[in-house]
């Protein structure tokens, strides 16, 4: 799913990571996540683990302040809104709804996407 996002960020280290071990704990705009080696899909079984995020489509996780969590290589959605068009390719990171956390998270500032 995001294959094409995160090539290459697990590999070249000097240990070979194994699926389900934590490659990093980052705290983002108050929330604590655990990243961990692992595969977003069954073909992808041939490689080496990647580094897996959240799934905040599928399990939405917000801030205090009501802010929806996404991720860089996120879709963009029906709302973005950027210099440019919104192509296929589009994600969330070129969108200026998104602000920029650690690592490859953000939020959405979107009003649309606030907690209600």
């Amino acid at each position: 799913m995001f294959n094409k996002w995160l090539e290459g960020t697990s590999r070249g280290s000097d240990h070979d990571p194994r699926e389900g071990e934590v490659y990093k704990v980052v705290t983002t705009f108050g929330k604590t996540f655990e990243l961990r080696y692992g595969y977003y899909s069954e073909i992808d079984r041939s490689g080496a683990p990647d580094i897996i995020y959240p799934d905040f489509l599928a399990h939405p996780i917000y801030t205090d302040e009501g802010e929806r969590f996404v991720t860089m290589m996120q879709d963009a959605c029906e709302q973005f809104s950027s210099t440019s068009k919104r192509g296929v390719d589009s994600t969330c990171a070129e969108c200026k709804h998104f602000t920029r956390g650690e690592e490859w998270f953000g939020i959405c500032t979107c009003a649309d996407h606030r907690k209600q």
